[in-house]
């Protein structure tokens, strides 16, 4: 199959797909006579694996970690165990952080009640003039960063 139905059958963009070909988490395909790329069965199942680890916010290495156990059938899946696990830690930093950020974005609008000029706004004079910092959501928080691709 050609990259096209690939894309359709796995509700992936093109541009995807071959982003994962050079990350090399979807093995290079068979050329057709041609020269288009031909897609089989075994890519269509491999790119839905990745496309649930994507939803589950899994990054690129730990799907990488993830397909190499997947690729040896006979290994033992006490790996799979381990990566899940350190993910759920990752997941659980995550929603500290998150909760943390709701906080703080509770406390910011508490400082403003009304409707008013912009000069007098308790959000924007906080905003500005406050040195307490804000938790830094998603920039180096739990250290756990993920792609956009997916």
């Amino acid at each position: 199959m050609q990259i096209g139905e690939l894309a359709r059958l796995t509700g992936c963009a093109v541009d995807t797909i071959r982003y994962y070909e050079k990350q090399a988490l979807l093995p290079p395909p068979a050329r057709s006579a041609g020269n288009f790329r031909d897609y089989a069965d075994s890519h269509v199942e491999r790119l839905r694996l990745i496309r649930h680890c994507r939803a589950l916010d899994m990054s690129l290495d730990e799907i990488r970690s993830l397909l190499a156990v997947h690729d040896q059938p006979q290994a033992d899946c006490s790996a799979v165990n381990a990566l899940l696990d350190a993910h759920l830690g990752h997941v659980r930093a995550r929603l500290r952080e998150l909760q943390a950020l709701e906080g703080a974005l509770v406390s910011l609008r508490q400082r403003c009640a009304s409707a008013g000029a912009a000069a007098q706004c308790g959000i924007l004079h906080e905003l500005t003039h406050t040195l307490e910092a804000l938790p830094a959501v998603g920039e180096g928080g739990s250290g756990h960063v993920h792609g956009a691709h997916g």
